[in-house]
């Protein structure tokens, strides 16, 4: 049961770098650290939280493990909890 972190690699709102935050175990896992974390419901997308580049270093002292973005894709999608976007679907 882990929540992991990728390096803020993604650029974002406000020119900030973002990473993702997601947990190997469970959303509910997931929710619970970032609330712990201070970071609004509004930035989970499915799977995941984008958290800005400030936040890495303190999620990490809360307790997140960073890891690389495809360890973190890897563990995501073993644990079941991967969930893509869904594309249209053509008429």
């Amino acid at each position: 049961m882990t929540v992991l972190i990728d390096p803020p690699n993604w650029p974002g709102p406000r020119g900030l770098m973002w990473s993702h935050l997601v947990s190997d175990h469970s959303l509910e896992e997931l929710h619970a650290f970032a609330v712990r974390l201070g970071v609004p419901e509004r930035a989970f997308d499915r799977d995941h939280y984008d958290v800005p580049e400030t936040v890495h270093a303190r999620a990490v002292a809360l307790g997140a493990e960073a890891v690389g973005s495809q360890e973190l894709l890897r563990r995501l999608v073993a644990a079941g909890l991967r969930r893509r976007k869904r594309r249209p679907q053509a008429r």
